[in-house]
Parts: structure tokens; sequence; C-alpha cells
């Protein structure tokens, strides 16, 4: 017989707590304490990764470019013979880059231009051209530290840069212009120093008027296919321009008050993870000493779920990413106490291990109510093994390991991990993006009888190359969704490939590339896919880390935006948007939404954050090596006149978070009847959106009817009466909506929102 959970209900509202705890000094007191004293199993956590992050050894893990900087420059003081080795000096050089020591990284480049200085027997064209392009990025990180971090406004990197986001302190973009020109001059067919030229003549306000013709790259190159308006970056007036290193982001309710807050990680070793509470009135309270996770450090993503069917979301954290086996970091999984707190919970669960990942998806793949977890562990061709892990939720906050056993012990790899029921058999499936082989996508064909217990030899058989999803080869992010809302599953992939940045220019101006280019499959209906990316336009390098996909404009179509990047300095590229045109092709709309920043991208959250039923975009910003941090991003939406729903789906019988939970839309639209199709989960398997579904209707303004297929329970639930522009609560139990007012208000958005100092925290 199946398990009943006990009666959901809706989080208590933490502003209720407060109410209690004003009624006397000496219980606020004591409440206070106890919020800012982490849990037992915190202490044990923090303690756990303290002690690692002290024994991480730099040479072992790239991104230790302080200690490594030190580490290089202490053997060239100890051998003197190492002062005549280019290829030390330059590595050393390339470390104090990463470290932020310009002027260091400076005097190495130039040291071993001098050697070079009328001796070309001593190098290649392509490290005199590789040497030439670090000096001119180490002008523009100089010029970026005093323009775009000291003095960080709303234009800020915005490709193309224009407004505030020029240059008041000139020289270092000038000398990165006479390094690039002298370059060009030599290899005229290097697209690499043709990207960055036209670049730092952004930064000073001469592009595209002073840039050589023969090196010009267009600004037609940069034109959005569709006009929308301006999202406006609003971090900063908001609380949540924290600048820091790579990491996830998170956003849900967490606290039941009706207002999303927003969870953050960094990939840096000692950097603590932020918990920002949703005030309501346009500003983020940091709590994150408050919420008792004070120590809990690292991370480069997050995922949100309820795991334990208790009525509040959890969370969790993902380390080691990259690092090999210099990142063998615990992941936690953090429980919400429902009163504003967190607990580590992860040795108590079941779920402590030591492997390098930055991915997973939480998934009911046995039909329990209860939510597994699926994590992608990253093993390395010729070393020690990391296998992926399935854990199996028994239902009493424990987990047990089982993916050998069901056929996913697999190891890769793995990069992307995504959830869903591609071919509508009632059971979730899972596709994995791997870096360097070729792509998997996992049937769950359930177990050998049916009724049979996950334990009693359940199995996921890997069907890639019948289903042909096995490209590209090099990926990196990857998703499902019903992109064309035809009720089947899609799976977008995105390439994580290239030679240099001249492969970003080259896709730019419509030259031939050896970047990895990105996939879109469309769901054939018959267990196949079709390759649809030249058709939807997307066929492009676009080197994307963090991604996820939303509803830009509440047209029910869904669209997404990629954050793009990697640790290499001269990866200047600008993140990415793409809006749907009615499930036909996909609009590059970068520019005209003012989503092209320059800098790292991580992250993405795509979430109402003011309830005024449009998505805003909140992004987790900064690159990987010590140095290489800036201020997330919080990008509001202007607005349109379409409409929108919000659902908030209570499983009973089904997981209590909805999770896997099929919803399709009829809608009445003045030209005639239209279906839409959402599934409940976070997104992309970058960044989490919160699990209230945020759903555009267009310009339809009736509901005629709702339609939801709740996992593993089997329950259909065809609801009527419920309005456009409204959040209701539905429940597996019930057959009546309830509608839940929420507050609105507005974000800062004045001239002095546009510029805000930060400082690295």
């Amino acid at each position: 017989m199946q398990r009943r959970h006990p009666i959901p209900r809706l989080p208590v509202p933490f502003s209720f707590f407060l109410c209690l705890l004003a009624a006397g000094p000496l219980l606020l007191s004591t409440a206070e304490a106890a919020a800012d004293l982490p849990k037992p199993g915190t202490i044990r956590m923090a303690e756990r990764l303290e002690k690692l992050a002290r024994e991480v050894k730099p040479m072992e893990n790239l991104f230790q470019s302080k200690e490594r900087a030190a580490m290089l420059q202490a053997a060239i003081a100890a051998d003197p013979a190492l002062t005549n080795s280019s290829e030390h000096i330059f590595r050393c050089g390339i470390e104090l880059l990463n470290a932020g020591e310009n002027a260091q990284a400076l005097a190495a480049f130039d040291s071993i231009a001098a050697m070079y200085q009328g001796k070309p027997e001593l190098t290649t064209p392509a490290n005199h051209l590789n040497l030439g392009l670090n000096r001119a990025i180490v002008y523009l990180r100089m010029a970026e530290q005093v323009n775009c971090l000291s003095n960080h406004n709303a234009d800020s990197c915005l490709l193309p840069i224009q407004g505030g986001g020029i240059h008041k302190w000139t020289e270092g973009s000038h000398n990165a212009i006479s390094v690039l020109t002298n370059l060009l001059t030599k290899f005229p067919d290097s697209l690499s120093a043709r990207w960055l030229l036209n670049v730092a003549a952004m930064t000073v306000g001469d592009y595209p008027t002073k840039v050589p013709q023969q090196w010009l790259i267009p600004p037609s190159a940069f034109k959005s296919d569709y006009e929308i308006k301006r999202f406006i970056d609003v971090a900063g007036p908001a609380g949540l321009a924290v600048n820091e290193l790579s990491g996830g982001s998170a956003v849900e309710d967490f606290d039941g008050d009706g207002f999303l807050d927003i969870v953050t990680t960094s990939i840096g070793l000692h950097d603590q993870m932020r918990y920002f509470h949703n005030d309501g009135n346009g500003s983020f309270s940091d709590r994150t000493r408050q919420a008792g996770l004070t120590g809990l450090t690292g991370g480069l993503n997050l995922l949100t779920a309820d795991f334990n069917n208790d009525g509040f979301t959890d969370v969790l954290v993902l380390r080691g990413a990259w690092m090999r086996e210099g990142g063998l970091f615990p992941n936690s999984l953090l429980k919400n106490n429902g009163d504003g707190t967190f607990e580590d919970v992860t040795e108590a669960a079941g779920l402590l291990s030591f492997h390098p990942t930055q991915t997973a998806v939480w998934f009911d793949f046995d039909g329990d109510g209860w939510l597994d977890l699926f994590i992608g562990n990253e093993t390395v061709p010729s070393g020690p093994p990391h296998p992926c892990e399935l854990y199996h939720n028994n239902g009493n906050g424990t987990f047990t390991e089982m993916a050998a056993a069901a056929n996913l012990g697999l190891r890769a790899y793995v990069k992307g991990v995504t959830c869903a029921d591609y071919n509508n058999d009632g059971r979730p499936d899972l596709y994995l993006s791997i870096l360097g082989r070729p792509n998997m996508l996992f049937r769950n064909d359930g177990p050998p009888q049916p009724g049979a217990k996950a334990s009693n030899g359940w199995k996921f058989t890997q069907v890639a190359a019948l289903a042909r999803v096995q490209l590209p080869v090099t990926s990196f992010p990857a998703w499902f969704f019903d992109y064309d809302n035809d009720g089947w599953e899609d799976i977008f992939v995105s390439g994580y490939k290239i030679t240099n940045v001249g492969d970003i220019a080259a896709d730019y101006l419509g030259l031939p590339s050896k970047g990895e280019r990105a996939h879109l499959f469309h769901n054939k209906g018959d267990g196949t896919f079709a390759d649809v990316s030249k058709e939807a336009h997307l066929d492009h390098v676009l080197q994307t880390m963090g991604c996820n996909f939303g509803d830009l404009d509440n047209d029910g179509w869904l669209d997404f935006y990629l954050g793009t990047g990697d640790p290499d300095f001269l990866t200047i590229v600008p993140n990415r948007m793409f809006r749907n045109a009615e499930g036909k092709f996909f609009q590059d709309v970068t520019t005209s939404g003012g989503f092209g920043n320059l800098q790292k991208g991580h992250a993405v959250s795509f979430a109402d954050l003011n309830n005024d039923g449009q998505q805003d975009i909140y992004e987790d910003m900064g690159g990987a090596v010590s140095s290489d941090t800036y201020p997330n991003m919080l990008y509001l939406n202007p607005g349109t006149t379409n409409h929108w729903l919000k659902l908030q789906l209570v499983g009973v019988k089904a997981n209590r978070s909805a999770i896997g939970a099929r919803i399709k839309l009829t809608v009445q639209r003045p030209g005639g009847e239209r279906v839409i199709h959402r599934t409940v989960n976070t997104g992309g398997s970058f960044g989490c959106n919160p699990l209230r579904q945020e759903i555009g209707l267009g310009d339809a303004s009736t509901i005629k009817s709702v339609e939801i297929h709740w996992p593993g329970s089997g329950t259909v639930q065809t609801l009527t009466g419920i309005n456009p522009d409204q959040l209701y609560l539905i429940r597996e139990d019930s057959t009546k909506p309830e509608p839940i007012a929420l507050k609105t208000f507005t974000f800062q958005t004045t001239a002095s929102a546009h510029t805000h100092d930060h400082h690295h925290e």
C-alpha cells in the first residue's frame, strides 16, 4: 500500500515567528542566539570543509592561483637557471595574472618579450602571438578593475560597450589597443587579436569609427534578431551584487512568506555560501548567519527540493567540480527547518561522499512519493574512478545508494544532468551531458515485475544512440523542455570546446570555426529525436557554463539565457539570451535586452522576484581563478501586457514538491484555442528556478482548464474556474484551486541604481 504523506500545508510565514519573538527581550535574545548558532550537523560539515581546504595542494588544484603563483616565484628565486626559462616565466606570469597580480604578470611577460627581441629563433609564431595576447589582457584587466569593478554600473561590460560602460580611466585599454594593433600587423588573420581589439576599442568609445576597417567586427554582428525592452541590472541597490567567484544560484520562498529568497555559493574553498532573504520592499537582507549556515563554504551549483516531504524546500550544495583529485569535497544536504534556519544533514542522511561534481537532479524514479537523487560525478580518463551515484529515498530522512544496481554507476566526466519523462510512459528518464564523450540518455525501464520495489532490480537502459541525442561530444549544460508546446519533452545541450576566443569571433562573423556547437533535439514522440539546431537558429559556438530557461515576455513560449566563458581570461565573450519565436526558432535578443555581459556567467535563475507577474533573471557571475570575481546581477523585467498564471503544486501521494508533474493549460485567445505545456522542475542543469510555476499566457484572457498529471501516483486532475494573473495553490487531494494573494513591490531603478561601488566580501 502506498504511503501517504501527512496532509501538506503551506509553511508558516517567518514573520509569524518574528512576531512571537517580539513578545519579550529575553525570548528574542535567546532565539537570536539559537538561530546564529549552527546546528551540530552544520558544525561537523564546516569543520570538515575547513580541514579539507587547509590540506589542498595548490599544484593539484588549478584554481588556487595565488598559492600556485607564490610557489612558482619561490622556485625561480631558488634556481637561477629558471630566470632564463621563458616557459617557466610564462607559466608564472599566467598564475600571477590569475591571482590578480597584474603588474607582476606584466613584468614577467615583458621579460620574455625582451628575451625574444631580435632573436626570432627563440620562439614560434604561435608563442609570440600568445605572449602578445596575454600582455594585452593584463592591460584590459587593469582597466577592468579600475572601471568596471570599482565604479560598477548597469552598463558595465555590456556588449557593445557604450554609455556608462565606457571607461573613465583609459590608459589600460589604450595600452591593450597598442599591443593588439602591433599583433595584428604581424598576424592579420588572428581572430583572437581582432576580437579583443574591438572590445578594447569599445571600452574607450572608439568603436566602431576608430577601428581599422580590415579589423572591424561590424555592429551588425551584434544586432539582435528581435527588439525587446532593456532589462536593467538592479542587484546593487537590492543588496544582491555580491562580488565573488563563480557559483550556484537558487531562488525559492524558503520561509513561506510569499516572497522569493535567494541562496548563492562561490567556488572558492573559503567562500561562505549566502542566504538572501527577500524583505518584500525592493531589498534583500543577508541572513546567512541567522540561518545557521556559517562555515559552509565552496560549491559551484545548487539544487532545491523538499526531500523529506515536510513542506519546506531544502537545498543541496554541489562541490569539487573541475578540480580533479584536488576537489574531493563532500556535497551538503541542507534541511530547511521551517523557522528561517537550515541544518546540514548530509552525513545523517547517508549522502556523505567525496567526489568532484557540480551536477545532480532530484526525481522520484520509482514513483513512491519520495524524491530520489542522482549525482553526476567527474572521472578523468585514466584517473581514479568517481562513479555517478543514485540515492534512493528511504522515506525516513535517509537514502540508500544503488547506482550500480540500476545501471547508472558510470564513470565519466559528467557536466550536466537533467530529467524528464521523454517517452511519456510515466517514468522519469535521465539525460547526461559528458565532456569529451558521447552524451547518454538513460530510459527508466522500471522493475522486472510491475509493482516491485526499487531495491528489486530497477533498471535504466542507455539509449542515446538509438534516440540520436549523443552530440555534442564536448558539452556542458543540458536540459529537457517542451520548447514547441506539443506535449513531448525536447533536449537542449550546449557545446563547451573552443581553440581560443577567435572561434567565438568566427561564429559572429559567419566564418568557419573549430568550436563545439550547441544542439537542440526535437522529440519526435516515437522514442527518437531530430537535430533541429540549424532550423532553430541555434547552431552556434556558445561556450556555455551556467544557464536556465524561462519566459521573458509571458508569451507562453520558453526562452533561455546562457552564462558563457571559461577560466581563461582571454575568453571575453558575452552572455547570450535567446527568445523563443512561437516554437519555430530562437531569436538572439542579447543586445536589445541588455544581457550581453562580457564577464563570466554561471548559474542562472528565472523568477518573478517582485511578484508583478514578470520573470526577472538572477545570475551568479565570476570565473574560477582567484581574481576573477564579478558582482552578481539581477535583471529586472520591464514587463509586457501579456497575461500569466502561477501555480504552487502540493503533492500528497506524489512527492510534496510535485517535481515531475506535467501541466497542460488550455486557454482561449482572440485567435482561437491554445495549449501550453509545463513540467514542474527547477529548470536547467546549472541554476535553480523556483518550484512555483510561473507560466506566460500571451494574449489569452481566459483559462478554459488546467490538467495536471501527478508523478508516480498516477493522479490526473482537470480543474476549471482558474483566472489569469493570479497565484493558485493546488493540492493533489483537492479539486478546488486556492487563490493566494501576493504582495507586489518595485525595485530601485533611478539613476542611483545605475552606479554603485562593490567590494570583494
